[in-house]
């Protein structure tokens, strides 16, 4: 039996419950969770079983560039997702190797002030003789936006929070383009995309104005200058290395539209103008958005659908959000809708198991906002196709995109659990859970007996971030079942028909749970 050291009362619910056919899908919903929970701590394993013997750190990739350590990759795009895993399955490890693994980054790559270069092992310094300073600027906002951003939206304040300030503050210390709105880390539009992303998150986190002011220069620089992205742009990527733009300055328009409400009306009509030119030149006919076009003169430049579409329509939404235009949540929702027909097995990326991540991603966190019934269909089937691409290694692909894979994997299992985790995480544990309405259903099965906490989520985009609302994002992980702490929940133990009450804090907190092997099933809700 499933134990909650609870006080025991009746209730006339739970036996009513007992066979409800919603436990059915939260049964296999913790099937489905435990399995992705379960494939990403191997493929931790795995790849630390391929870290470099003296410093611990992981390489780029196993065939190619296998002597180094560099922060666009090796840092941004599977490290930050090592830690979120442990975190999730194994706290040791996560106090241990993966703690040290990032004081050692940060000792040893550390190079211009706190932005990190690449690291050579077979050299045991830096792999390049002088400092590319451009080089450096882009794997920093990388580490930074792909990896160390979305780890802090789930931990919070850690260490690794204060590596990503730390790089961050140093990036725009020695911001090196001079322009008529100030200095900017780079031209690059990805990184300045991420910057955006950055700084517009981190503005709310911190409360410090200069991030929010940082921002505002670089949209003053694509809005108001002569880099708007469709009125002066020859070619804008709507897939990765480019969207991020898009987004960026969709981001710090929702920053504004709180903050400073007389800039929003400043950038208002010249980003609705390239959201509306996105829309008429950069869809195909079942509204997902092409990898490149011209957006002055319409031509299509790579007619290849992006995996990324998710990362495009996050910014859509979020306006949307604030100025209420039906066209742009027209153009999720189309988008949405025609996943499951036509989009199934699809070949993104040449097969490869990260363009399956980007696109599971980015419907996921629409769906999320959206909950249209066939994508719940595909993002099941689309799963088990980038699943079935890890080897028995763990490894997927051998290559820093793995990481993808986890970070996807871990936003699917949350979907699966609603946010519930179990601490400590065993490979026999299976949580699972679905809504209905406003209440949880819960399924938790062991093999052996264990003994810990259940743990809750909570607002995060509002504990954590400090964000005025909720805003579609790259890389967050979506918030399901939120404990709010101002509320009481009553937890109700349908096997043995009895309940307790907990504050929306001790939920956050994680409620003891003692368990035997079998299925327990429990439903939680608001106390009235």
């Amino acid at each position: 039996m499933a134990v909650f050291f609870l006080t025991a009362c009746g209730t006339n619910q739970p036996s009513e419950l007992a066979n409800s056919s919603g436990f059915n899908q939260t049964a296999r919903n913790a099937e489905l969770a435990n399995e992705g929970l379960e494939r990403c701590h191997q493929f931790v394993a795995g790849w630390l079983e391929q870290a470099d013997p003296e410093t611990g750190l992981i390489p780029r990739n196993l065939e190619e560039s296998a002597d180094i350590w560099n922060a666009k990759d090796a840092a941004a795009d599977n490290y930050p997702f090592m830690v979120l895993t442990t975190a999730l399955t194994d706290q040791p490890m996560f106090e241990g190797r993966m703690m040290e693994m990032l004081r050692t980054e940060t000792e040893l790559t550390s190079r211009w002030d706190a932005l990190p270069d690449t690291y050579s092992f077979v050299k045991n310094d830096f792999a390049a003789e002088q400092i590319d300073t451009a080089d450096i600027m882009f794997g920093a906002s990388e580490y930074i936006k792909d990896g160390l951003l979305p780890l802090t939206e789930w931990l919070g304040a850690s260490p690794w929070s204060e590596r990503m300030i730390s790089i961050l503050d140093d990036m725009w210390k020695h911001a090196p383009v001079e322009t008529p709105y100030g200095n900017l880390v780079s031209t690059n539009v990805e990184v300045n995309g991420e910057m955006l992303q950055t700084l517009s998150r981190i503005y709310w986190m911190t409360d410090d104005q200069k991030y929010l002011d940082w921002a505002i220069r670089l949209g003053d620089y694509y809005l108001l200058g002569d880099q708007h992205p469709t009125q002066n742009f020859e070619s804008l990527r709507l897939r990765d290395h480019g969207c991020e733009v898009v987004s960026g300055l969709c981001e710090l328009y929702a920053t504004v539209h709180f903050a400073m409400p007389e800039k929003k009306q400043v950038y208002q009509e010249l980003l609705h103008t390239m959201l509306d030119r996105i829309l008429e030149v950069g869809r195909n006919e079942h509204g997902l958005f092409y990898n490149v076009v011209n957006p002055q003169t319409g031509e299509i430049l790579n007619e290849g659908v992006a995996d990324n579409f998710g990362y495009t329509l996050n910014g859509f939404y979020t306006v949307y959000q604030l100025d209420s235009v039906e066209a742009y949540r027209e153009a999720t929702l189309k988008a949405l809708n025609s996943l499951n027909e036509h989009y199934r097995n699809f070949d993104w990326e040449n097969g490869s198991s990260d363009g399956y991540a980007d696109a599971i991603e980015g419907a996921l966190n629409l769906y999320n906002r959206e909950p249209v019934a066939s994508v719940a269909q595909w993002l099941d089937s689309e799963t088990q196709v980038m699943w079935a691409m890890q080897q028995e290694s763990g490894i997927i692909e051998g290559w820093h995109g793995d990481g993808n894979f986890a970070r996807t994997t871990i936003m699917y299992c949350f979907w699966k659990s609603q946010g519930v985790t179990a601490a400590p995480w065993r490979s026999d544990i299976q949580l699972g859970a679905v809504r209905q309405g406003d209440d949880l259903l819960l399924s938790l099965t062991t093999d052996q007996p264990w003994e810990g906490k259940l743990m809750f989520d909570s607002p995060r985009h509002q504990t954590v971030m400090n964000l005025p609302t909720d805003w579609p994002r790259i890389n967050q992980f979506p918030e399901w079942f939120k404990a709010q702490e101002d509320q009481q929940y009553e937890v109700v133990n349908v096997n043995q028909n009895t309940k307790e009450i907990y504050t929306g804090v001790q939920l956050q907190n994680g409620i003891p749970c003692s368990a035997e092997p079998g299925e327990h099933r429990f439903l939680v809700r608001r106390a009235t």
